[in-house]
Parts: C-alpha cells; structure tokens; sequence
C-alpha cells in the first residue's frame, strides 16, 4: 500500500469516528455532573461542591446579602433552543431565609447573554406540604424574565402558570423538561405524565440561549446530573 493511499484511509477513518462522535453527542447531549463550579458562570451566587444524602453534587446559594432580581449559574459553552433538559435539585428555606421564602429551585432556559432574559420552571419545596390547599397549588412554577414574572403571571392569569406537585424540603427530587417550539413541559419524580404545561412559552418558537442553574431569595439548593439533550434536526 502506497503512502497516498494509506493517508487517504486514515483519513476516510478518522472523518468516520469524527462523524459518529458528533453524531453521538447530538444524540445523547452534554452531561454536567455538578460536582464543582468549573465550567459554570457565577450571577450573584455560589457554587460549592457537596454531598447531600449520599450523592455528591453541589451547594448553591445566594452570594452576600443582596437582594438580586437574578440569580443564575449559567453553563458556559452551551447553547439550547429545543429539546429536554434533566436534573436532580433539591431546595430549602436557608436559616436566615425571610418570610414567605419557599426553597424556590429550578432550571432556568433559552437565557440570554444580559443574565435577565430567560424561560424557567422552578419548584417551591415547601408548598408541597403545606396544610393551606392555595399554597399546595403553587409548587410548581413556570416564568419568563423579565416581562413575566410569577406575580404578573398570578394576577392576570391565576392558575395557568402553576400547579401541585408532592414536594419535600432539601430532599433530591428528579426533574425534566421539554421544550418544542412555545410549547414546554415539566416532569417531577419521574412520572411519565407533566405537572405541568405551558402552550405559549414567552420567548417565542425559534428563541435559543444558554442553560442555568436558578434559584430565588432565602434558598439553599442543591443541583448535580444535568443532561441537556438537543432535538433531533
């Protein structure tokens, strides 16, 4: 075998294997295991690595004594328009946490380069429980920042953007979400039916950005296994 002829294999070869190791990667998407704060872009928060309940992860926290209307760690290097994002977080009241402070803990999407702009769905841990019935009906949440905050979302249309779902304070709790188009869709616990849906999300059908770790005042969260999985082309 001449030398043009074994470079032009290897070459055929390596073109294969870098074909089906994108192709591999677009089918399985990226994995962050949040086990520390590399690769993440800190917005008035902190990261640090920690176990909870046997699974490492890590401790994310309001950083100094705020308030900030955004706090985010968002994922550098990765861009989401629609597809399924995966993740286990956990959420709870901080010690110093003010009044009506939930655990609020979620995934923020589509985030745009300002920090401010975005799609989330997020979990109230300590409504999951709760005797008062109206609070049991907002433990889950869906937002898009800056226009639609959840107070608006309540006011003009109540009921549409939230829902119940069995939630404990600082316990692992699984979570999916789906997003085609302006339709997105939140899964808890595995359950093969969503908690909850919303048919027009706000930053419209072909919007795209990053992917971020979100939380809200007075929480100690817990995030680690995130899995962003592009739609298929």
């Amino acid at each position: 075998m001449t030398h043009a002829i074994r470079h032009g294999a290897l070459a055929t070869l390596m073109a294969a294997i870098g074909l089906s190791v994108l192709l591999w990667a677009q089918d399985s998407g990226r994995r962050v295991a949040l086990e520390s704060a590399s690769g993440l872009r800190l917005h008035n928060v902190t990261a640090t690595p920690a176990t909870l309940d046997g699974k490492a992860g890590l401790r994310v926290t309001m950083a100094g004594t705020g308030p900030f209307d955004e706090m985010l760690a968002l994922v550098e290097g990765l861009t989401f328009g629609n597809g399924t994002i995966e993740a286990e977080i956990a959420g709870k009241p901080r010690s110093d946490a003010p009044e009506g402070a939930r655990g609020f803990v979620g995934i923020a999407f589509r985030v745009q380069p300002d920090l401010k702009t975005y799609d989330a769905f997020y979990l109230r841990p300590t409504n999951g429980r709760a005797d008062d019935q109206i609070r049991r009906n907002h433990s889950a949440q869906y937002i898009s920042h800056p226009d639609w905050p959840w107070f608006r979302l309540r006011k003009e249309t109540p009921e549409k953007y939230e829902s119940y779902v069995d939630l404990v304070p600082g316990a692992w709790t699984k979570i999916r979400i789906e997003v085609r188009g302006t339709l997105g869709r939140l899964f808890v616990h595995d359950q093969p039916q969503p908690t909850l849906v919303v048919s027009d999300l706000k930053t419209g059908a072909s919007a795209t950005g990053g992917v971020a770790l979100w939380i809200d005042q007075g929480t100690e969260a817990h995030f680690r296994a995130l899995t962003v999985t592009p739609a298929p082309q």
